[in-house]
């Protein structure tokens, strides 16, 4: 008997679990449309909630509040970002590839995938209405990312090799912007091919 209930405890906790992931899922889902359609400022509670078929309520118990919500949702597009870029040089690295600038360029080619898949959404994020303390997590996740890039690259620690690395990723990420604002995917590829001969001569 206190196994079964153990079990029933198990699975209603696991089913929870979804449920809270799911609706989560949905809020982030509905909240990435609508700050496409109207920006940070204008976007409604109401409308999030609506689109998401949730509730405001839902929406501060999981959340906190729009800026939360924002800031979550920055947080969620960067991390499939990173799971992304690690997958492909994974993979590359699996099929036999060793060379750091490869492996970069590999990665590289990923991120502004991603970036011209969801390039709505990229431009919320860089056009400047934006809540307060994003700037913040911006920029705590730029060092990560450039600590991350001198591992991949195999960078020296003195100063020389880290500034190399950062300069190495303001062009990634600015070519990243340049690819969501790009007119066209022809455009964008041009973008991305000018971005690999730049960090292939800094890296040289």
């Amino acid at each position: 008997m206190v196994r079964k209930t153990s079990e029933a405890a198990t699975n209603a906790g696991s089913w929870q679990w979804t449920r809270t992931a799911a609706t989560q899922r949905h809020l982030l889902d509905a909240a990435a449309s609508v700050f496409c359609e109207h920006g940070f400022t204008d976007a409604g509670i109401a409308d999030i909630v609506t689109r998401a078929g949730s509730s405001v309520g839902s929406l501060y118990h999981h959340f906190g509040g729009k800026t939360e919500l924002f800031l979550a949702l920055w947080d969620d597009y960067q991390n499939e970002h990173e799971k992304l870029v690690a997958a492909a040089v994974a993979k590359a690295r699996k099929a036999g590839e060793n060379d750091p600038l490869a492996l970069f360029n590999v990665g590289s080619r990923s991120y502004f995938d991603y970036t011209w898949k969801h390039r709505d959404l990229e431009r919320v994020f860089i056009e400047g209405d934006t809540p307060p303390g994003f700037e913040v997590l911006r920029r705590e996740r730029g060092r990560e990312w450039v600590r991350q890039n001198s591992v991949l690259l195999g960078a020296s620690d003195d100063t020389l090799g880290r500034l190399t690395v950062a300069v190495i990723t303001d062009i990634i990420t600015v070519a990243g912007q340049e690819v969501a604002l790009s007119p066209s995917r022809h455009h964008a590829d041009d973008v991305v091919d000018a971005a690999a001969v730049l960090v292939a001569r800094l890296v040289a």
